[in-house]
């Protein structure tokens, strides 16, 4: 359903729009080998693309006064983040790394790798986390607009409890807004992190994002500009 009528751009610029043939149940939702993408090819032998190319949604980013809208937020807004932190931090009496991973969404394969690799004393992923804010949606105490939220366990790991005791005592102590997480299903990288070797200290920090998975998927920049100051912090 998130995809009838969106756009999407392939690598090599071709345009597209995504739609689905009539359904035999108009009230039920399509599978993906319903649907197709239109390119506006007049013949096959005219077709600018092929079986296996691949293609991104295509949406402009938005400002609806500080709610920001784009497609991948997730995770985007975690580079970002992670990004701002770097260029924030002068000093420090720690090693710090910072891992751009991949294949998340897959299986945690970046971070699966990056964790036995780099073998950290202590480990936090930052990514998004779903907000229950809206009025008929689901139940889950994360909004937008009140701040980055303190995973406490998600469907995928629980998070050490010091870690999260160090998070909140940090964002409480410089006066940062702050949220606890508990996510009913779905993960982060802090999973295989937290796994890796003998294991390792792991949290994670979360940017509150309505419509996830969508091509427009919505943060707030208060929430995101806090969770750069907690992550400095």
């Amino acid at each position: 359903a998130n995809c009838i009528g969106g756009r999407v751009r392939f690598l090599d610029g071709t345009q597209g729009v995504i739609y689905v043939e009539k359904l035999e149940n108009p009230s039920s939702q399509p599978a993906i080998d319903q649907l197709y993408i239109d390119v506006g090819a007049a013949s096959r032998a005219s077709c600018p693309v092929k079986v296996g190319d691949i293609a991104s949604f295509e949406r402009p980013f938005i400002d609806l006064n500080g709610r920001l809208v784009s497609k991948a937020m997730d995770d985007r807004v975690s580079v970002a983040v992670m990004i701002e932190t770097l260029r924030a931090i002068q000093s420090t009496p720690h090693e710090l790394v910072f891992v751009f991973s991949t294949q998340e969404e897959v299986g945690l394969r970046g971070a699966t790798t990056a964790g036995y690799g780099v073998d950290p004393d202590l480990a936090l992923a930052v990514d998004v986390t779903m907000a229950g804010d809206t009025p008929k949606g689901i139940k889950m105490e994360v909004a937008l607009g009140k701040g980055p939220a303190i995973k406490v366990r998600d469907g995928g790991m629980l998070a050490d409890s010091r870690v999260v005791r160090w998070m909140s005592e940090t964002a409480e102590k410089a006066a940062i807004p702050y949220q606890l997480e508990v996510l009913e299903g779905g993960t982060t990288d802090a999973k295989a992190i937290q796994l890796t070797r003998a294991g390792v200290l792991a949290g994670c920090l979360s940017i509150p994002t309505r419509y996830i998975h969508s091509p427009s998927e919505m943060v707030d920049l208060g929430d995101v500009q806090q969770a750069v100051r907690l992550l400095v912090e």
